[in-house]
């Protein structure tokens, strides 16, 4: 069983920075894929970003491509999520999920723990 923590959120103007922190406990993910969702008001919960268990690999949701940066610092057994240049559209619930399906990691499905998510809010 893992326990996931995520924290960091918070209420932010537009163009700020936020960087969200993902704690497991229970269990080390060195060697799990990693995600991080969101989900908006009214809206499905969405792909994010990833980050294989090395860290070697890193895919993004196109909308925040050269804005946000996955990492993860296995030591710390903590996932983080730096959002620069934050705008309204990037307001939402951001969730941190160990991927261990074989599916895509866009996928939710292929997530099978969940945190109980961090509010991102973006004002202008």
């Amino acid at each position: 069983q893992v326990q996931l923590e995520e924290s960091g959120g918070g209420l932010v103007q537009a163009g700020d920075s936020l960087r969200l922190s993902c704690v497991a406990s229970g269990r080390t993910l060195n060697n799990y894929d990693m995600g991080w969702f969101r989900q908006a008001p009214g809206k499905e919960r969405e792909f994010v970003a990833f980050i294989s268990g090395s860290g070697v690999r890193r895919y993004y949701t196109d909308s925040v491509k050269g804005r946000f940066t996955i990492s993860r610092d296995n030591a710390k057994n903590t996932v983080y999520l730096q959002m620069n240049s934050l705008k309204l559209e990037d307001t939402a619930v951001y969730y941190c999920a160990v991927k261990s399906g074989s599916g895509s990691y866009i996928e939710l499905k292929t997530y099978n723990y969940w945190g109980q998510g961090t509010q991102v809010t973006v004002s202008s």
